[in-house]
């Protein structure tokens, strides 16, 4: 099914590359032979920083977070504010987007906030055009955060709803007042951040049709410009995985999920939005910059722990350690090194194209399989089975298609 969190593109997993041999393994940033190219031909276009913080691991996530008593907050933002002013040369041109992640960013209080802004803003070079995003948590957003968020620069809001149902909401272990995602839309709006996406995740175990039909009336009644709707994926070493293998309840079926979904791409069409990848909808002009640098497979670069990166055809992690990221500088220390050979670079290429709704240019798609029969004859079933369509000069997921995409895509790749 499509949908699946991991899609989050921050945190985008391996795919058919070449791993660098083990010692080979760059220490920090410094040592990967991006940081000796002029920064003018980095063509950086966005920025993502991850603040790990939360008061709770919601049982269906495998981000890097980790429970905060706040005795590390002021460390954190130090650190960070060293790693921002030692990547600040790379950055020569105002950014398309900026987005912060966790976690949950808006744990950390206004006056830390205020702190980071100060290095964000002496770094990160921005104008008119840039999308500031900020993860946010219902329960943790108040006046002077959002206040202090809006003097800062941050212009659009990512609100984790997940579900305005109590009872699945203690199904993922999320916690958090339903009513408190619109008290915080409402919060959000009256700072100045007019832009707001809200999270809904479904197939959640127990839901019915008809209760993920109540879920996007009650996110639709927030009038977000937004919505990223997520089949809920059972990741391996999350407490819900566990919590599954121990027969502690059951999953939803295949048709109900492909339900929920068909049901999703109905509503949000009939409501104005419009679909701009499998997961994601917008309002005309709202789709998020940020998302859409993933997808196009733009060049971004990590602040913090556990954030990637990606620059001229290299990938990488920052170590998932808050104690090892604390510890060393001013780049923190780096991991999961990705350097892509020609076939890497073409599947992660029809990966990211094809889960947007406007597809790949035909030309390119002819370009990237002249040398691939493998994936040449994959994309020609698909096309002949309904799944793919060539639409507007592009070859896309047909509606039938999107149901199945994730299958489609893992044979490309």
């Amino acid at each position: 099914m499509p949908g699946d969190p991991r899609t989050r593109p921050d945190m985008t997993e391996p795919h058919s590359l070449t791993m660098l041999t083990p010692g080979s393994t760059p220490r920090t940033a410094d040592d990967l032979d991006v940081m000796t190219m002029p920064a003018d031909a980095l063509a950086l276009r966005g920025a993502y920083l991850h603040v790990p913080f939360c008061f709770h691991k919601c049982h269906y996530c495998d981000f890097y977070s980790i429970v905060d008593n706040r005795d590390r907050q002021d460390a954190f933002v130090d650190r960070m504010t060293i790693e921002l002013d030692a990547a600040a040369d790379r950055f020569t041109r105002p950014l398309e987007s900026i987005f912060v992640g966790g976690g949950t960013p808006t744990l950390l209080p206004p006056e830390r906030w205020r702190r980071l802004f100060e290095a964000i803003h002496r770094a990160l070079p921005r104008d008119d055009r840039t999308e500031f995003s900020i993860e946010a948590n219902p329960e943790t957003v108040t006046d002077d955060l959002a206040r202090t968020l809006a003097a800062g620069g941050v212009n659009r809001a990512s609100i984790g709803a997940q579900s305005f149902d109590p009872r699945h909401l203690k199904t993922l272990e999320r916690w958090h007042d339903p009513d408190n995602v619109g008290r915080s839309v409402r919060i959000l709006r009256d700072a100045g951040i007019t832009n707001v996406n809200i999270d809904l995740i479904f197939a959640i175990p127990g839901q019915t049709l008809a209760e993920w039909q109540f879920e996007l009336d009650a996110a639709l009644a927030l009038d977000p410009t937004h919505l990223s709707c997520y089949g809920l994926t059972y990741e391996p070493n999350t407490a819900m995985t566990a919590r599954l293998r121990a027969g502690r309840f059951e999953p939803a079926s295949e048709d109900l999920e492909a339900a929920m979904y068909e049901m999703t791409l109905d509503r949000l069409a009939d409501a104005g939005f419009e679909q701009y990848e499998i997961s994601n909808w917008a309002r005309p002009g709202r789709t998020c910059r940020h998302n859409l640098l993933y997808w196009r497979n733009e060049h971004w670069w990590p602040f913090g722990p556990a954030a990637a990166g990606h620059v001229a055809g290299r990938r990488w992690r920052n170590v998932p350690r808050l104690g090892d990221y604390l510890d060393v500088g001013p780049l923190p220390p780096i991991t999961d090194v990705e350097h892509l050979d020609r076939r890497g670079r073409v599947g992660e290429q029809l990966m990211l194209g094809f889960r947007l709704r406007e597809g790949i240019a035909e030309s390119s798609l002819h370009e990237w399989l002249a040398d691939a029969p493998d994936r040449r004859a994959t994309v020609d079933g698909a096309l002949r089975d309904g799944l793919l369509e060539r639409h507007d000069g592009a070859v896309r997921f047909t509606r039938r298609g999107m149901l199945v995409a994730d299958s489609v895509l893992s044979d490309l790749v």
